[in-house]
């Protein structure tokens, strides 16, 4: 039997795994099947290696760790509700496991620059425009 062409460094399938278990974790948060937030410990939980061996691995190979890759797609997932959508900011915050909506206010605040009301105005303006 032939090897592929390519075989993936341990490094590169970590990383793979790592995204592929983000999206099916996103997947289940959008879809309300997640009971709690993960951190980078749930991941590597489930990949079987160290929280640590797991944080630099991903800052190796894609120069940003996994909390980035979380808040960016949290972020993401959060504007695209807020501008496709009329749910409440609470029920948003909510949807991200955020049991306070003044944490997710300043977390969204943080990434972006502005609230999520703010926002949502922001884009219903310039979509009027």
């Amino acid at each position: 039997m032939p090897l592929p062409k390519k075989v993936l460094s341990r490094k590169e399938e970590i990383t793979a795994d790592f995204l592929v278990l983000l999206e099916k974790y996103f997947d289940d948060l959008l879809h309300g099947k997640a009971d709690h937030l993960f951190h980078t410990k749930d991941f590597a939980a489930q990949l079987f290696i160290h929280p640590v061996h797991l944080s630099n691995t991903i800052k190796l190979t894609t120069g940003k760790s996994p909390c980035n890759f979380l808040e960016e797609r949290i972020l993401a997932e959060s504007q695209k509700m807020l501008m496709e959508t009329s749910m409440p900011v609470k029920e948003i915050g909510y949807r991200f496991l955020y049991d306070d909506p003044t944490n997710f206010t300043k977390f969204f605040k943080g990434m972006c620059g502005l609230t999520p009301l703010q926002y949502r105005k922001a884009v219903a303006t310039k979509e009027a425009i």
